[in-house]
């Protein structure tokens, strides 16, 4: 058997297969579907330092080769999170990295700061929610607020902190240094580009929100390029998701730099993707005579 483990900013997990936040709630109704015990990590939805409502509906529309969303991070809160999903996902053999959103840099820091006594691993900050004291615009849109809320995140962190990209920007290796000064362990790109659709026959907006970020396999491609870019760029690892739908797919962000992937779309036509993936993967190793996936880690220069 192929050598599978990858290591993340000092975190071992068994195969650089996990899933997507927002994709996969907190793993519960997938556990019927997916052995979680395959998976290198879960990483869940995005958590809040009280419950969000979301955006009203409709909030989720298929396009060609996708999808947009704009559910609005709506979560019960960390409240709800640490007594009901940590729990669930201790009783599994992976990795829980937790997804975090907030307003203000202050929202972030009080989640960060009470996950600091939880049994979870990793955290993956999603810095695509708006910035209400910055006129709405996301954090992850300006490199000095980037680097910013990278350091204040890192003050009050005792996992290792991921930092999750926005591909709309004009230089996504501007916004990877960005984290990196910040102090940021690892990065993860891409989160969803976004994108509008128009319901013709209404002639109104397909989505209540007007905007959505747009997955799923039509934006692969802008994902590998961008994991590439900033694979070039940084010395951090790299989770890479983006489109990923089967083993040949993560393969792609793998060999482009990345050393893990997350498959997020593909749970929703697919729920024993992630499985598939991790078994996928090794399969091609074990064809190719690889013996550590490691070996395969940005091969393409």
């Amino acid at each position: 058997m192929s050598k599978m483990n990858v290591n993340l900013a000092g975190v071992e997990l068994k195969n650089p297969v996990m899933t997507a936040s927002g994709t996969f709630g907190s793993g519960t109704e997938y556990s019927e579907f997916v052995d979680l015990n395959k998976l290198g990590a879960v990483v869940t939805k995005g958590v809040a330092n009280v419950p969000w409502p979301g955006n009203p509906t409709p909030r989720v529309t298929e396009t060609a080769s996708g999808m947009l969303n704009a559910i609005g991070l709506q979560n019960p809160g960390i409240d709800v999170f640490c007594e009901r999903d940590i729990p669930f996902l201790r009783k599994y053999d992976t990795k829980i990295i937790v997804n975090v959103c907030g307003k203000s840099t202050k929202d972030y820091c009080e989640v960060v700061e009470r996950l600091g006594n939880e049994p979870v691993d990793m955290l993956e900050i999603n810095v695509s929610c708006p910035n209400v004291k910055e006129g709405g615009i996301a954090f992850g849109q300006n490199p000095k607020a980037l680097e910013d809320i990278t350091r204040e995140v890192k003050k009050y962190a005792k996992q290792p902190v991921i930092m999750k990209l926005s591909p709309n920007v004009t230089d996504i290796t501007e916004m990877a240094k960005a984290a990196e000064a910040g102090g940021a362990d690892v990065l993860s790109l891409i989160n969803t580009l976004t994108g509008m659709k128009i319901d013709i026959n209404r002639r109104t907006f397909a989505l209540a929100n007007k905007t959505g970020g747009m997955s799923g396999p039509a934006v692969k491609p802008v994902a590998v390029r961008m994991v590439y870019q900033v694979a070039n760029a940084v010395s951090l690892p790299i989770i890479g998701m983006g489109g990923i739908a089967t083993a040949e797919d993560a393969l792609e962000f793998i060999m482009a730099g990345a050393t893990a992937v997350s498959v997020g779309t593909a749970n929703f036509f697919n729920p024993y993707a992630t499985e598939e993936i991790v078994e996928g993967i090794q399969t091609f190793l074990e064809k190719q005579n690889v013996e550590d996936i490691n070996e395969l880690i940005g091969v393409v220069k």
